[in-house]
């Protein structure tokens, strides 16, 4: 008797745990995407919530968010987009905090092709650069700074390829479509890509800090997983990982 009364406990237990358990969609920049989904299981495991995570530029989201698209919480790969949404009175006010902020790296898959002081933008050595479309993406708004403090902008955009998210173009250099491009740090330290390739990590006094805020939207304001997520992206686990993909916290 005493232990059908613990089973039953336990059942009560986890049935009270399951039906308390709820779920946020996370708009996600692109060059938060692999540790977004890290972080994602971690607080699954440990709050029962889900977290639904899409990717995509923070320019993107901002639109789809005015026009009503389904996100709770938005961590951006700038600043400027959640502050302007605060501003518009589309998120919960005193929510806004910086979760991470990123690099920017010039990157090529082939060895030998990018030196470690970028002189290769100057020398023109190369017939394609993959640059994040400036007016979407914070990193490439961050390279076009950076180009254009050198004095290069002009002869280098000339051979630009513009990706719509700094996902996109990740993707142009590592399908090597293009010889070398500006993404994120953190994209090239998984599967240790700096090894591999060459890489120049851009000095951050050529651009403005790459500040990552996140924000509870409005219409996240009663959703407790939408809380609990934005509470659990502060804890020592989650910056672990933040920190484990090449971002300062």
């Amino acid at each position: 008797m005493k232990t059908i009364v613990k089973i039953l406990c336990l059942l009560t237990f986890i049935l009270s745990s399951v039906s308390k358990a709820g779920e946020v969609n996370v708009a996600v920049a692109a060059n938060f995407a692999a540790p977004a989904e890290q972080i994602a299981i971690a607080f699954q495991q440990d709050t029962g919530h889900k977290a639904v995570i899409s990717i995509g530029s923070s320019g993107k989201f901002y639109t789809q968010i005015k026009y009503g698209a389904p996100f709770q919480v938005l961590l951006s790969a700038d600043d400027e987009t959640p502050a302007r949404l605060d501003k518009e009175g589309d998120t919960v006010l005193g929510t806004r905090f910086t979760y991470a902020t990123g690099r920017l790296v010039l990157w090529s898959k082939k060895k030998g092709i990018v030196d470690d002081k970028g002189e290769v933008l100057r020398n023109g050595t190369f017939d394609r650069i993959a640059i994040a479309d400036p007016k979407l993406a914070p990193y490439g708004f961050a390279a076009i700074q950076t180009l254009t403090k050198l004095g290069i902008d002009k002869q280098v955009t000339q051979k630009a390829v513009w990706g719509e998210n700094i996902g996109q173009t990740f993707l142009f250099v590592d399908t090597q479509s293009t010889a070398l491009g500006f993404v994120a740090l953190s994209q090239v330290i998984m599967e240790n890509r700096l090894k591999t390739g060459s890489a120049w990590i851009v000095p951050e006094t050529l651009h403005s800090p790459l500040k990552q805020d996140a924000v509870l939207l409005s219409s996240g304001k009663d959703n407790s997983a939408a809380h609990a997520f934005l509470k659990f992206l502060k804890s020592n686990k989650a910056q672990e990982i933040i920190k484990a993909f090449g971002y300062q916290i």
